[in-house]
């Protein structure tokens, strides 16, 4: 019996050093900074030519796992990750899967509000007043008359992303600003025409005050209430786009 494709070959020999590297330092064995050892003691430890050897840094350099730096003090290190070029990353990765993959409306916006949900406690009870004059200052900003939509879209972002860091919880906020950042954009691109936006500064301001007054509950249902507005209109949009292509 012939095996499948996927069984019979093996992969190749620069994937599998990519792998091995790449469990290294996810486990902690080459930590941040580390240097690895030069390309011919690693293409002698694997037992492959340097060309190999090289298209493994190559994956794992495009993971952003690695970073390479010349001269004399020069080779290959293991990156040092912070938060905010993680949440730029997940964000960039989100955003490119929200955007080549057909998604539902609905799904988007109950992953959002799943996030949402998660965070409401922790930012209720944690919120610092410099992040609520934050949030006061995008609310201004989007009611502002020349504020125009791109401008709006960003400050829904920001908004959202503050409540994220009220959480006080990195893991989650990074979460939520890689959710909203790509899922934000794509509902306000599809429903901007039929907005309301004092509709949506009002919603704002509801959640801003229940956050003030460290009322989670409140604050839950006031984003379920600006999540259903917002669907609303994205499915209100979406039917009419299909009615003008109907022949």
């Amino acid at each position: 019996m012939t095996e499948p494709d996927s069984l019979s070959r093996a992969a190749p020999a620069d994937e599998t050093i990519a792998e091995d590297l790449r469990a290294l330092i996810v486990a902690g064995e080459l930590g941040p900074d580390a240097r690895l050892p030069g390309e011919q003691e690693l293409a002698a430890r694997f037992g492959v030519s340097r060309p190999t050897l090289r298209e493994a840094l190559k994956r794992l350099a495009a993971q952003n796992l690695i970073r390479t730096r010349r001269g004399a003090a020069g080779g290959t290190f293991v990156n040092r990750v912070g938060w905010e070029e993680a949440r730029e990353q997940l964000a960039a990765t989100a955003t490119l899967l929200v955007s080549t993959t057909p998604i539902e409306a609905g799904t988007l916006g109950e992953a959002r509000m799943a996030l949402l949900t998660a965070c409401a406690p922790l930012a209720a009870a944690r919120r610092t007043e410099p992040q609520l004059e934050a949030m006061r200052a995008e609310i201004t900003l989007s009611s502002e008359p020349d504020t125009d939509d791109r401008a709006f879209c960003a400050s829904d972002v920001r908004f959202h992303r503050i409540l994220g860091e009220a959480t006080g919880n990195p893991l989650l906020a990074l979460h939520l600003a890689g959710a909203i950042e790509a899922v934000q954009p794509l509902l306000n691109m599809l429903s901007y025409r039929m907005r309301d936006r004092a509709e949506i500064v009002s919603r704002h301001s509801a959640i801003l005050a229940r956050l003030t007054d460290r009322d989670a509950v409140g604050m839950l249902a006031e984003m379920e209430a600006l999540s259903r507005y917002t669907l609303d209109l994205v499915r209100r949009a979406q039917r009419l786009r299909a009615e003008r292509r109907a022949p």
